[in-house]
């Protein structure tokens, strides 16, 4: 977060703390005044403010993994294939999102090897272990490199932004909303109610 040495130098008397947990926090019992999940997880009766450029999931692979098993053009095809898959901090297992022609799908993609971080998933789907569904950034430099190819482009669902969200029916301290101002001064960001 850009916004947070901002923050810092132009409150001086102010206090932050950022905590990080994997799992999906209520931030209203743990007494949080805010908190930071993709757009699509935020839960419907909060505000939230989008930031940070936009983030596309994608299905990847090795050459090698390609190569043995052959490559599925639909998302249903996983279905046949060894996949890399992710179990949420919640105990949830992580379902692979895809999208084309207005045809939303959500699969729960087969495979023995379950993690639970995206450079662990990287470092296996470049071994050959299976076919992963990550985050584009964290793929890049083994796309780059041609250690990973990316599969079902066209299927690749609407990219997904970071957002700052936060309870509208509670007290907003003037911190947050200060914070929220210097994290909403880009063009690129601007704040809406999901409830």
């Amino acid at each position: 977060l850009d916004a947070v040495p901002v923050f810092l130098a132009l409150h001086k008397n102010a206090a932050l703390e950022l905590i990080v947990e994997r799992g999906f926090v209520d931030i209203i019992k743990r007494g949080f005044d805010a908190g930071v999940r993709f757009t699509r997880a935020v839960p419907q009766d909060m505000i939230a403010v989008p930031f940070g450029e936009p983030v596309r999931f994608i299905a990847v692979a090795a050459p090698k993994y390609l190569e043995r098993n052959g490559c599925p053009v639909t998302p249903d095809e996983l279905m046949g294939h060894v996949c890399i898959r992710q179990r949420m901090p919640s105990g949830r297992i992580y379902r692979w999102e895809f999208s084309k022609d207005g045809d939303d799908l959500s699969i729960d993609a087969p495979g023995a090897l379950m993690l639970n971080h995206n450079e662990l998933m990287v470092e296996a789907a470049v071994e050959g272990s299976g076919i992963a569904y990550l985050p584009e950034p964290s793929t890049s430099a083994m796309l780059e490199s041609g250690k990973l190819v990316r599969i079902l482009s066209d299927w690749s669902p609407e990219p997904s932004r970071l957002c700052l969200y936060y309870a509208g029916h509670r007290y907003v301290p003037a911190s947050l909303k200060a914070f929220i101002k210097i994290l909403t001064s880009s063009d690129r960001s601007r704040s809406y109610d999901r409830g």
